[in-house]
């Protein structure tokens, strides 16, 4: 299948997150023929009932792993295309970057290229499920590339999240008695107007930690003093989270709770020589990999701009430029092992 019609095939294939199973299939059997063809392995490692990750492995050892992840957020989208772009759920987030990805490793092996390998996650959208379980697992890969939209540039960095619940809690009362309740939602937005005031770090590579506050709920009538609310605030983290954990503590103290959802750190990275370089404020599954994959590198074809929109596209020349950045790249650090 060309690149442009396996994207599409991909496209087509549902795998929000929770629902890889019948993607996870596809790619197993894509990859399937491959191995035998060129002396690999292909297996499914389970991550949960109806949920694994996808391996394939050429060579007894392992230098090289590319590596993406199979699952997209809601709603679906099929695909399309025009003559510069595809366009669907997952086109650059990711299912444009696994095509690009096994094209570059079939023709790796037709040059005679082994001890590489391909890894295909679920999860990363949500939890970085299938990452955490092939750290697990490590095969002794001693670098990996990841795959995310960074429009075909090497990512020397990217910033991590930090992401609470704030809660409130308050006394229900009538409305045209306020004196009698307490009102949960108030509470909840003045100390919500305080975090919005912490000052927070800045990076001289990463640039600015920034906050969002996501989601906001609560009440139950307009004329009920609200008992309870809540906000999903996330920052993006360039750096150590403690100076922000106490001052997001010092900003709800006596009005909420935070309870932490996620932390993931933000990760330095490197460069391969003549591959032009970028900084990206999104997360990945690098570290829930842990290193046990190996030295992590970032690129891949499409925007994220774009990605988790409703006009999620990526360009046809930046997937076949990625299948022959990801050979040049593999190309390098495998002589990085050899000498």
């Amino acid at each position: 299948m060309d690149l442009f019609a396996l994207t599409r095939a991909l496209i087509d294939i549902e795998s929000i997150t929770n629902n890889e199973e019948a993607v996870g299939n596809f790619l197993f059997e894509i990859l399937t023929p491959l191995a035998s063809r060129y002396g690999g392995r292909v297996e499914r490692i389970e991550v949960e009932p109806r949920r694994f990750n996808v391996f394939a492995q050429w060579g007894d050892e392992l230098d090289v792993t590319l590596s993406t992840h199979m699952d997209t957020v809601p709603p679906f989208i099929a695909s399309r295309e025009d003559e510069r772009h595809i366009w669907g759920r997952g086109a650059c987030d990711t299912k444009g970057i696994i095509s690009s990805m096994i094209h570059a490793v079939e023709a790796l092996l037709i040059a005679g290229v082994r001890n590489i390998g391909i890894l295909f996650v679920v999860g990363e959208e949500r939890n970085s499920a299938g990452a955490y379980r092939a750290a697990q697992d490590p095969r002794g890969s001693r670098y990996i590339i990841n795959g995310e939209p960074t429009e075909n540039r090497l990512a020397l960095g990217s910033k991590g999240v930090l992401r609470y619940e704030v809660c409130a809690t308050g006394k229900m009362a009538h409305s045209a008695y306020p004196e009698l309740g307490d009102s949960a939602i108030h509470k909840l937005i003045d100390a919500l107007a305080d975090i919005r005031r912490i000052p927070l770090p800045l990076d001289y590579l990463l640039g600015p930690s920034t906050l969002n506050i996501g989601t906001l709920s609560g009440g139950r009538a307009p004329n009920v003093i609200a008992d309870e609310a809540r906000a999903d605030v996330m920052i993006r983290l360039v750096g150590d989270s403690a100076g922000t954990k106490a001052a997001l503590e010092r900003a709800v103290e006596g009005r909420a709770e935070l309870r932490e959802v996620i932390e993931i750190p933000a990760v330095r990275l490197d460069a391969v020589k003549g591959i032009d370089t970028t900084v990206v404020a999104f997360t990945t599954d690098i570290p829930a990999f842990d290193g046990k994959w190996g030295q992590p590198f970032l690129i891949g074809p499409g925007s994220i701009h774009v990605a988790h929109t409703l006009e999620e596209r990526v360009p046809k020349h930046q997937l076949t430029e990625a299948v022959e950045l990801y050979q040049r790249i593999v190309r390098q650090l495998c002589k990085r092992e050899s000498k």
